[in-house]
């Protein structure tokens, strides 16, 4: 007995003067950082903005860490409101920013902006009496949200307008759904398209499969999740267990303390125990999407079709801090059922000048399904059917970073008062070339990564003496790399009609119109169709 105290003491007394060390290295640096406060406060030349200098201080210090650990000030409540549910009081609109100010990009469907006028295309001049020159899009984005039932007047112009126009309405609760669209895609193939977890993710799903099934008894479904950056663990968790066995086990978690260690195990008797399931996934399908298509893999439950998904397999908890704050900090990592972590990048090994890389395939774990089959860890979900995508970077990517798409569409919508359905549209060769005309009335231009490499070439070529030498191959290269604007987009015409043609849906049809046009050029969608109706 003597000898077991004795040992527990010296652990404790072992453990101390650790503990201690570190309280006393939090503290020392602390200190500094208060001194340094102190004397800006009292020498600095300038009034300055502490609060500002505290949220950027913590907002790079978190960043060392990894970009999901981040500071949420109180006047960011709405945002954090928003990251759980869904939710926030404001207008109902997406909005984006160019060269000269920010932009209504899409009006939701139904909500107080689109219902009261606001279209996509309509620049923001004022909101509220506040000019919104030379403010960023978040600081555009605060001013348009505030409680609901609030006041708001926003005056905005819209191209082709000379008079400048003012909508005044209420600011609603905007709740977002987290099923843009759905449909029987075939005969007994029900298909969702889910865009995020949020707190009533499962439930909806439960409520769209009714639905559909009430249109045709369904046999098989596909979940598309492509585009879809996670949210909540539980709401993953509960639309798995639509399909698989009360009590099974859809993720763990391990971190640091015994609360970051857990098993998620459905609760709940399956819905559709027998609904054969094909989940679409791409490079941008992460966290509870990686969660949901790695148990549907591992317990052998369907099929996964797509791209290799993101590799985000860290998790998140909320903490309330000083001054009615808040910090989402990273508590432990997520690993599938048979094991496997899908986190792609080491945060905790930095190289020397602090970038991070993704787990090499050759460090990456051997682990089995239910079935036995070869499944591997390190760096998201990899599909049971790769689907390949066959786009480039071409002047389709300049075409939308400088939103070309985006400010014709707007033309096109005030020339066309209809148009045909999403699953009828097409642009005609007419239309493109109009848009060509249009590019041209606009001087857009664009210099591929291909040119300014070149130009790099040319330029080491001169210092070293030997531009003389390959002067003509040079320029024979340079031709060959320079295509004129009208055979770059004959060349990627197919791509242009695709993204054009979704940029003009959103303006007649909105989101969901967007998604039921770009499925009729979805090869993963096409593949799920066929793998589902394949009997064997």
């Amino acid at each position: 007995m003597k000898k077991t105290t004795f040992a527990i003491l010296s652990s404790i007394l072992t453990i101390i003067p650790l503990y201690a060390q570190k309280t006393n290295t939090i503290a020392n640096n602390l200190t500094i950082y208060n001194d340094v406060l102190r004397n800006l406060d009292s020498y600095y030349v300038d009034t300055l903005n502490y609060d500002k200098l505290l949220e950027n201080s913590v907002g790079y210090m978190l960043a060392q860490i990894d970009p999901y650990t981040i500071y949420i000030p109180k006047s960011e409540t709405d945002d954090l409101r928003f990251m759980t549910t869904g939710e926030y009081g404001g207008i109902g609109s997406i909005i984006t920013q160019q060269k000269d100010g920010v932009y209504i990009s899409e009006p939701y469907e139904g909500m107080p902006a689109q219902r009261n006028g606001l279209k996509a295309g309509d620049r923001i001049i004022e909101i509220d009496g506040k000019s919104t020159k030379d403010k960023s899009l978040s600081d555009v984005s605060s001013m348009l949200k505030g409680k609901p039932n609030s006041k708001i007047t926003v005056k905005v112009q819209r191209p082709n307008n000379k008079k400048q126009l003012t909508f005044t309405f209420t600011r609603e609760k905007i709740q977002i759904d987290p099923i843009i669209y759905s449909a029987v895609i075939a005969p007994h193939i029900g298909y969702i398209h889910l865009t995020e977890f949020t707190d009533n993710a499962a439930q909806e799903v439960k409520k769209t499969i009714q639905q559909l099934n009430q249109q045709d008894s369904l046999q098989s479904l596909i979940i598309d999740l492509c585009d879809n950056g996670g949210g909540i663990i539980d709401e993953a968790i509960n639309i798995v267990g639509l399909f698989v066995p009360k009590g099974t086990v859809v993720v763990s978690t391990k971190g640091r303390t015994k609360s970051g260690n857990r098993l998620y195990k459905t609760t709940l008797e399956p819905l559709y125990p027998n609904l054969k399931l094909a989940i679409l996934v791409n490079q941008n399908s992460a966290s509870a999407s990686e969660i949901v298509a790695g148990s549907i893999q591992d317990l052998d439950r369907g099929v996964i079709i797509g791209n290799r998904t993101f590799g985000k397999g860290l998790v998140q908890s909320i903490k309330p801090i000083a001054e009615d704050g808040h910090i989402k900090i990273t508590t432990a990592k997520y690993y599938t059922p048979s094991g496997r972590c899908i986190q792609a990048i080491d945060y905790s090994n930095r190289n020397e000048d602090g970038s991070v890389g993704r787990v090499p395939d050759s460090l990456t774990h051997e682990f089995k399904t239910t079935k036995g089959r070869i499944v591997r860890d390190g760096g998201g979900i990899t599909p049971d059917i790769e689907v390949k995508n066959d786009k480039n970077v071409s002047i389709t990517y300049y075409l939308t970073i400088q939103h070309a798409f985006f400010n014709y569409a707007t033309i096109y919508e005030q020339k066309h008062p209809n148009i045909d359905t999403p699953d009828k549209f097409e642009l005609t060769n007419d239309d493109i070339a109009d848009f060509e005309k249009y590019l041209q009335e606009i001087n857009f231009t664009y210099k591929t990564e291909t040119e300014l490499a070149l130009k790099k070439v040319e330029d080491l070529a001169k210092i070293e003496g030997l531009d003389s030498i390959a002067k003509q191959e040079f320029e024979k290269l340079r031709q060959k790399l320079t295509p004129t604007l009208h055979q770059a987009i004959q060349d990627n015409i197919e791509d242009i009609k695709i993204e054009l043609g979704c940029e003009i849906i959103k303006r007649y049809y909105f989101q969901k119109g967007s998604v039921k046009f770009l499925l009729r050029y979805d090869k993963g969608l096409q593949k799920a169709i066929e793998e589902l109706q394949d009997e064997n």
